[in-house]
């Protein structure tokens, strides 16, 4: 009897195995979960309790897609138009994670609470844009500019913005928790009570940037470069 219970229970405690498949395309990817009895995440990836890869390879195959476990190489999703992502917002979606918008243009745009964790954004224009309570954890804003946008209460953990151009942008409160910010413009900024833990920040220009009330715990930084900042 305690053999059985005790099998049960280590059974029972065992971490269950899953793979995650990612895919070229959100519909690729809403489909094969349909055919192989998947859990589509609502973008581009399908959660598989037992992954048979004939099947996949056959799935993709119909389906004209390419596919790779997640972490296993990058995902390559099929570029978002800017007018795809308007359209897409305007009737009430706001999940676009692991979407490519690199060198996307949507300067001035209204986009609160946009999901666009894992995206890649490099090079794109975002200036003046209302990101406020935006989610980019872990997107790619490499080279950005987001001059003048309004970043209030956005999540940007593990965000790279290095090289990034966020002069007057306003950061209130957003989390930038181990965010890459080397060699960002910050000039003019508001990262008023903004949490900056462990954040890099080398190389990054400070000229008249408000850091009252941030938390810059942990984070790498060169002391002189705060020299020009309001705190």
């Amino acid at each position: 009897m305690k053999n059985t219970i005790s099998i049960v229970l280590n059974n029972w405690l065992k971490p269950h195995k899953y793979s995650v498949l990612l895919f070229d395309s959100i519909a690729a990817a809403n489909d094969v979960a349909l055919m192989l009895n998947g859990e589509w995440d609502g973008c581009n990836g399908v959660i598989m309790a037992k992954c048979d890869e004939v099947a996949v390879n056959t799935a993709a195959k119909l389906l004209e897609a390419a596919w790779c476990y997640q972490g296993a190489s990058r995902a390559v999703l099929q570029r978002v138009t800017t007018d795809e992502i308007l359209r897409r917002y305007a009737i009430g979606e706001r999940n676009f994670v692991n979407a490519n918008l690199r060198c996307a243009v949507l300067t001035s745009m209204k986009l609160t609470e946009i999901n666009l964790s894992y995206a890649k954004l490099s090079w794109t224009d975002l200036s003046q844009a209302n990101l406020t309570k935006a989610d980019l954890t872990a997107a790619d804003l490499s080279q950005a500019n987001l001059s003048g946008t309004d970043l209030n209460k956005a999540y940007l953990m593990r965000t790279n913005l290095s090289g990034a151009n966020l002069q007057q942008a306003s950061l209130k409160g957003a989390n930038l928790s181990s965010a890459n910010l080397s060699e960002v413009n910050l000039t003019g900024a508001d990262l008023t009570g903004a949490n900056l833990a462990l954040a890099d920040l080398r190389g990054a220009n400070f000229h008249l940037c408000n850091l009252s009330g941030a938390n810059l715990t942990g984070a790498k930084l060169i002391e002189s470069d705060l020299a020009f900042a309001l705190q």
